[in-house]
């Protein structure tokens, strides 16, 4: 069985990628697996870009077939933002609570029908140096006034998702991963990679 790495030092995000990989033919690794513990500067001007990069960079230090997701949650209100530095919102050591805090602050005042916002992730595959595989997807909302829900991670607790009445972080992960953009965008990746042994060779162990 071949080896696959999940390029991710964010736990949260790791835990999600891995079960939304889970079933393929594949033995699935993180970078602490590896021993890997540092991370490559994001210096992408898109979450497309971003994604190469962290995936290529841990390609290109494992060896193995890797695939790397960039995302971020885009504000109307605030232009935009956090977008590409939403895991870099509040600084160095902030904490998913701390930047949700910093978001509640940015918005306060702001009317519920100008807190749009969207989530987006960028997923690519990566083996050595050359880019396999990438997909875009995006999922629309609203920033909530509070947290709300235990589920998730990031901002989940803050976005509302109207056709479920309810926010990430009150939603079941099951049914986030049906409308979330990773989810929808790992949905592509996985169809990618059930076609992938055959395109190259690999064989199910």
């Amino acid at each position: 069985m071949a080896d696959l790495l999940l390029a991710s030092q964010n736990p949260g995000k790791l835990a999600e990628m891995r079960k939304l990989v889970a079933g393929l033919p594949f033995r699935v690794v993180g970078p602490r697996d590896l021993g890997i513990t540092e991370a490559p500067e994001e210096t992408g001007k898109t979450f497309r870009e971003n994604a190469v990069l962290k995936a290529r960079y841990y390609a290109g230090r494992s060896g193995l077939l890797t695939v790397a997701d960039d995302s971020g949650l885009c504000v109307d209100a605030l232009d935009g933002g956090p977008g590409l530095y939403s895991s870099r919102f509040g600084g160095e050591g902030a904490t998913d609570a701390d930047r949700n805090r910093l978001l509640l602050e940015k918005l306060r005042g702001v009317p519920w029908e100008k807190r749009g916002a969207g989530f987006t992730s960028a997923v690519a595959v990566v083996r050595g140096s050359e880019v396999l595989f990438d997909a875009q997807e995006t999922v629309e909302g609203f920033i909530a006034e509070e947290t709300q829900g235990p589920n998730g991670f990031g901002y989940d607790p803050l976005f509302f998702y109207p056709p479920f009445g309810r926010t990430f972080g009150e939603t079941r992960p099951e049914d986030k991963d049906r409308v979330s953009h990773r989810g929808k965008a790992f949905a592509r990746l996985r169809r990618f990679l059930e076609s992938l042994p055959a395109q190259t060779g690999i064989t199910k162990g």
